[in-house]
């Protein structure tokens, strides 16, 4: 992810120290592995705090892949287990379905159906295709977060957007030149936002 970044040259660090977090001016949460063990490491270091805190700061923020789960309130892996809570709604594991060609997990190019306009999108065509890799898919009890959805054995979530919380199940690092666009529109995001703060903050 950090080398996605700076392939569109947006700087980016790779950290947990609280401190550096705080003070970031837009923040990324991708998480790799299980919903419940991404959980836990939040809150063993710290972080859950940490992340509300950006959130509610107003600086931009950006969910990949678990981290877009972890945005909502539970996931039923091992569960359910309790997530941030931030937007409503859960994660759900892909049910098999009578084809050949399916698979669990979803590994593979989809396209995304644009639902909402966003600077997160800037550039990026409707129907383009973009990288997944996952078990789980988020079910959104409100529909005007979901900012694109996908297709794989049933509808569901690609991304959604809520004020200044952006989130992408797909991968944007894997996603070639429309991931690239993705993460660059992010941090053009983060500037123009930073942009418009006073000298005192307010």
């Amino acid at each position: 992810m950090q080398k996605g970044f700076e392939h569109v040259g947006v700087r980016a660090e790779v950290t947990r120290d609280i401190e550096r977090i705080d003070a970031a001016a837009g923040v990324v949460l991708p998480g790799v592995g299980a919903f419940g063990a991404c959980m836990e490491n939040l809150e063993k270091f710290g972080l859950v705090e940490v992340v509300h805190r950006a959130l509610d700061s107003g600086r931009p923020f950006l969910g990949i892949c678990v981290g877009l789960q972890l945005l909502f309130e539970e996931s039923e892996e091992y569960g359910p287990v309790a997530g941030l809570g931030i937007l409503r709604g859960r994660c759900k594991r892909f049910r098999s379905v009578d084809d050949p060609e399916y698979r669990v997990p979803h590994m593979g190019w989809n396209q995304i159906d644009l639902k909402t306009p966003s600077r997160l999108f800037d550039g990026v065509a409707d129907g383009s295709f973009v990288y997944f890799v996952h078990s789980y898919y988020v079910e959104s009890d409100n529909p005007a977060v979901v900012a694109a959805s996908t297709t794989y054995g049933t509808d569901f979530v690609a991304s959604v957007v809520r004020d200044n919380v952006y989130g992408c199940q797909f991968h944007p690092e894997k996603s070639q030149k429309v991931g690239l666009k993705i993460l660059e529109n992010f941090g053009k995001i983060v500037t123009a936002e930073n942009s418009s703060v006073g000298p005192t903050g307010n």
